[in-house]
């Protein structure tokens, strides 16, 4: 039985891991030239927002020693020890063209030749392709216009204006980055948000969902409400619109992940981060807004996020995708036998132990097919 993994980021690392402790030979590809690519290119700042305890992937724990919110250069120092503890040997440079159905196996094209395998694991996870925004007008706009994944840290943008599209924990994160530098920093926010606190009577709001396990999620959502009002208030308190739904609800219903806290909103609070509607139209180093505002800006940072289009790649299966290339199904059984992904569905519990969960439940099944 051999199994290809196409990703060595930590959803291509736990998935080869539960894989071969299953007993199944394990190919893993990654476009990139190192393992957890993604985690080397973000921006320095970046903690977890998931406690230790609950950001580990199957089989091996993080060190005590990494505190209770790792820090980006402490995951990639855990992804690449996890990988030598399981002797996991990616196969680097290698970008994936076309997974095809073939007999009752699968065929993988990809830059360095051709492979065979009885199943197949997608696991690029949700930050495939940087989403960069565009608005009326943007051509227009004097200086650099970058994504998130481009940021790394204030010092380029000291006495500077800087306006962040976006208000997901990217956004709200490298906003306040660039506040505490000294930045005159603003936030365009364009959609109805959710806001939590980092942590809620000492424990950490992503180890909290106790309460989904026991209820429909809307209803958790309903008892925990007066709760986070009290605790941080309410999204207009800040100038944004709230979303009608609460945290659950917008991750389940739209996956999309609500900011959590770490200090964004008393920056908004004391005028350190302005914010702004959403961007209407661009005229040269001003941004009109849809409200009618206008302030005029340096620098655009777009915290828009990622898109994920496996239909390039999937082009004998459609079926196991919607309409916009993203998967069905995460962590189990796909529309063919032996096509599998993982994490590719944002989840109210924390992304690393979402991502845990399934790479156990796929190795268990592929076993089955042996």
């Amino acid at each position: 039985m051999h199994a290809i993994v196409i990703g060595a980021g930590p959803s291509g690392l736990a998935c080869a891991a539960c894989l071969k402790r299953e007993g199944i030979a394990v190919t893993i590809l990654e476009a990139a030239d190192r393992i957890a690519p993604a985690w080397h290119g973000h921006y320095d700042r970046l903690h977890l927002h998931t406690a230790r305890g609950r950001s580990a992937l199957p089989l091996m724990p993080m060190p005590k020693s990494f505190g209770r919110y790792p820090t980006r250069v402490q995951m990639v120092e855990y992804l690449t020890a996890y990988a030598q503890h399981f002797d996991l040997r990616p196969q680097f440079n290698t970008r994936v063209e076309t997974v095809r159905p073939d007999g009752a196996g699968w065929s993988v094209q990809h830059s360095g030749g051709a492979d065979m395998a009885d199943a197949v694991v997608f696991a690029t996870g949700l930050n495939g392709t940087p989403y960069r925004a565009e608005f009326p007008g943007q051509d227009s706009f004097p200086g650099p216009v970058l994504h998130s994944s481009d940021y790394a840290n204030p010092l380029p943008f000291k006495g500077q204006r800087v306006l962040v599209v976006g208000f997901g924990n990217s956004g709200g994160d490298i906003a306040l980055d660039l506040a505490e530098a000294g930045v005159d920093t603003a936030l365009s926010v364009r959609s109805p948000v959710n806001i939590l606190p980092h942590e809620l009577f000492g424990i950490p709001i992503t180890s909290m969902g106790g309460l989904r396990k026991i209820m429909p999620y809307r209803w958790a959502d309903a008892i925990t409400a007066p709760i986070l009002r009290a605790k941080i208030g309410r999204p207009e308190d800040y100038g944004l619109q709230s979303a009608g739904k609460g945290p659950a609800a917008q991750v389940i219903e739209d996956g999309r992940v609500p900011l959590i806290d770490h200090g964004t909103l008393a920056a908004i609070r004391s005028g350190k981060i302005k914010v702004f509607q959403g961007i209407k139209q661009v005229e040269g180093p001003v941004c009109r807004f849809a409200d009618g505002k206008t302030a005029s800006f340096e620098n655009m940072i777009l915290a828009t996020g990622y898109c994920v289009d496996l239909r390039s790649v999937l082009p004998d299966t459609p079926e196991a995708l919607d309409a916009g290339g993203r998967p069905l199904t995460c962590g189990t059984p796909g529309s063919q036998a032996g096509l599998y992904f993982c994490s590719y569905k944002a989840s109210a519990d924390g992304q690393l132990n979402q991502t845990g969960l399934e790479a156990r439940a796929i190795a268990a099944d592929v076993a089955k097919l042996a």
